[in-house]
């Protein structure tokens, strides 16, 4: 039996034992690089997923606590929809990717893996960015260490201006 290592896993693995809400608690950490928050925004900010779809998944979250795309503010919204496009044009300077996954899965049964806080997923893509490892053996694949990601995006990101 071949086996694939992932370390950085453990910390995820623990983390997910928490009952308080990430997107509530990474943004009050005051260090952004081990919470992986790439931007904070005056409503809302931008996370790398620890527990990606794919590589360099990113999600842009309001501050407050809501469990609605519905039931945002209009200043929220506004924010929230800004912070999308920055991110996206931020991912294309920096990853050069040829598309992108853009979307809120609002509920359990619609996929959200945390419902009570509404984000958005942005999902970089590539020709060939999928492989036969999740459909065999239930195993994904990345590229790179997540630290390594974080320090490719957050240049960018920095330079973001609403």
């Amino acid at each position: 039996m071949k086996r694939i290592w992932a370390p950085w896993r453990m910390e995820y693995i623990e983390d997910s034992e928490s009952k308080e809400c990430i997107f509530c608690e990474k943004p009050e950490m005051r260090d952004n690089r081990k919470s992986y928050i790439l931007y904070k925004g005056e409503l809302s900010f931008v996370i790398l997923n620890i527990f990606p779809y794919a590589y360099s998944h990113i999600m842009i979250a309001p501050y407050r606590h809501v469990s609605s795309f519905s039931k945002l503010k209009k200043d929220e919204l506004l924010e929230l929809v800004l912070i999308v496009q920055k991110s996206i044009e931020m991912m294309k300077k920096s990853l050069n990717p040829e598309g992108f996954n853009i979307g809120i899965n609002e509920g359990k049964i619609a996929g959200a893996g945390i419902d009570e806080h509404m984000h958005v997923h942005i999902v970089p893509r590539w020709a060939g960015d999928t492989n036969f490892m999740p459909m065999l053996g239930e195993i994904k694949v990345f590229p790179e260490h997540l630290n390594t990601t974080y320090k490719k995006l957050l240049p960018f990101f920095q330079k973001i201006k609403l």
